[in-house]
């Protein structure tokens, strides 16, 4: 820790600097005031011996300068004339105080102390401080203060990531900050869309053709990152291709007769729960646990209320400038709908929602039935769209067996509690003693269903 002295006596600044000869301490020493002021500027000390009587002035006016730094070194002030002064030092910012005489034990120990203090104050204010964000990711939540540990970790690692979490919560975002803190940086960070790909483009998309001159995706990622967006829609075929590559860093192109050796750093996201999908057979378990090194779980927007305004607000500014738009505000009943609602498209939902918000709106404040119409018009938009085929009662009758299959009971259930409760999903959902994500879950589903 660099220490410095500020007495007027050099014969003392040399006998105190012996006196912490051994402590770890780095000790350099002045004699003005004005010199220790520049001391500060040149060389940032953590802590300070500060003597009172100076010849241009006195040493407690140093605290004034000492107070405006950041981070604020630690400073123990010496005095000769008793209590008086010891009380001033302590009320303008000192750490502590020796009462002249002193031998050299107690100014070590006196001092090591106060390094103590200073580290210990250090840890708590990082501990407690909250970043608002961190490359594109936004948040001061404790779910999003998580995230930021974990990404900033994976970011001095070369570990292979997996990232999870629902749709729209900013999994590649997360990717991407990965990468734009690590070494890679320099590089380029490549997409690849997984569930738009079957077997044979994902091999040709990835590896291209030519082993003289690789032309797929990997090559572009070469020295950088490869990013596998939604790996679990992938076949078995596909997997397997993948996993050659995770496994041995090498890769065939498609007309090729030898291997290429691939510098690429894999970064895989899902939205799916990974383990469910390997014990239901869908994700190969070697592939599950080569991707499954370093986890991260990007939180749901219903799990981190306490962004939704940060979030909010950043989008309204960014959006009104995108669009030439007069800013826009949230009036405070606004505000409260946006964060009473669940958000179950989650981060993409909510800027979604605000740029609809800005293009239709006449005022420059957002108000509270805005918002409720922007939430109603797209609760009912989902209620007709995966509604619209569901089995009605009358129905019924055709099951001549008194046994209907489970997910039709579920269907009837949640289209009679939605129509109980005038078509809002978030009223049926606690009516059901569900989330209403899992309702959407079940809508998408019947949609997609054969």
């Amino acid at each position: 820790m660099k220490t410095l002295i500020v007495e007027d006596s050099a014969t003392l600044c040399e006998i105190y600097a012996r006196y912490l000869d051994g402590s770890g301490l780095d000790v350099s020493s002045v004699q003005t005031l004005g010199a220790a002021r520049q001391r500060l500027i040149d060389s940032a000390p953590q802590l300070i011996l500060l003597d009172i009587e100076l010849p241009d002035g006195n040493g407690l006016d140093l605290l004034e300068d000492v107070k405006r730094l950041s981070p604020q070194p630690a400073v123990v002030v010496m005095t000769g004339h008793g209590a008086e002064y010891a009380e001033q030092a302590m009320g303008r910012g000192g750490t502590d105080f020796l009462s002249k005489p002193f031998d050299a034990a107690r100014l070590r120990v006196t001092l090591l102390n106060a390094a103590d203090q200073l580290k210990l104050r250090q840890q708590v204010e990082h501990l407690s401080a909250k970043r608002e964000r961190l490359g594109s990711l936004v948040g001061q939540s404790s779910a999003m203060q998580a995230v930021f540990d974990t990404v900033e970790l994976l970011s001095g690692t070369k570990a292979t990531a997996f990232l999870m979490g629902e749709s729209g919560t900013g999994k590649e975002l997360a990717a991407r900050a990965i990468h734009q803190l690590s070494a890679r940086a320099p590089a380029a960070f490549v997409v690849v869309d997984c569930a738009a790909l079957t077997a044979d483009q994902l091999e040709r998309a990835l590896f291209g053709r030519s082993d003289a001159a690789p032309d797929g995706l990997v090559a572009q990622a070469d020295a950088g990152t490869l990013f596998l967006d939604e790996v679990c829609s992938l076949n078995f075929e596909a997997q397997s291709l993948l996993l050659r590559l995770i496994q041995h860093g090498t890769y065939r192109p498609v007309d090729a007769t030898r291997e290429v050796t691939a510098d690429v750093r894999i970064i895989a996201s899902t939205n799916r729960d990974p383990l469910f999908e390997m014990r239901e057979g869908r994700l190969r378990e070697d592939l599950y646990y080569r991707l499954h090194v370093v986890p991260l779980r990007m939180p749901p927007l219903r799990e981190r209320a306490d962004d939704i305004l940060l979030l909010a607000d950043g989008f309204l500014s960014r959006i009104t400038e995108e669009e030439g738009k007069a800013p826009s505000s949230l009036s405070n009943e606004a505000a409260n709908a946006l964060r009473g609602y669940s958000w179950p498209g989650n981060v993409r939902q909510l800027e979604n929602a605000l740029r609809q918000l800005v293009l239709t709106g006449v005022a420059h404040q957002i108000d509270q039935t805005m918002v409720n119409r922007m939430i109603s018009g797209t609760e009912m938009a989902v209620d007709t769209d995966g509604l619209s085929d569901a089995p009605r009662v009358e129905d019924l009758a055709a099951h001549d067996s008194g046994i209907q299959p489970l997910w039709l009971t579920e269907k009837i259930a949640i289209e009679a509690a939605i129509a109980e409760c005038d078509g809002s999903i978030n009223r049926a959902a606690k009516r059901l003693q569900v989330a209403p994500s899992t309702i959407y879950r079940k809508i998408q589903s019947w949609k997609t269903s054969p």
